[in-house]
């Protein structure tokens, strides 16, 4: 007889993330956390504050900050100017399947 695997306190994140949205939206959503976390990365081991990058990218600390807290998605072009300063680029390559 098979047990019952649903949690008592409910569904993981995991299954309520496959209910709710498609695959393609879940990999947007983890490469943008993979970009902004790395960005936020390199932005800490080079010891540079957020006004600081402000002031080498021309981006305003509040878009920094609110695209590092994952409160906005930043434009391709606002991520550009953002790597330049971190000694960054972005890449384009095939994905493993």
């Amino acid at each position: 007889m098979k047990k019952n695997t649903i949690s008592p306190i409910g569904p993981t994140w995991e299954e309520v993330e496959a209910q709710l949205f498609t695959p393609e939206e879940i990999a947007e959503s983890e490469l943008r956390v993979a970009i902004i976390g790395e960005m936020i990365r390199a932005r800490q081991e080079k010891g540079i504050s957020q006004k600081k990058l402000e002031e080498m990218s021309g981006v305003k600390q509040p878009v920094i900050a609110r695209m590092e807290s994952g409160a906005s998605s930043p434009t391709l072009s606002t991520v550009m100017k953002l790597l330049v300063p971190l000694g960054k680029k972005l890449a384009v390559v095939d994905i493993d399947e």
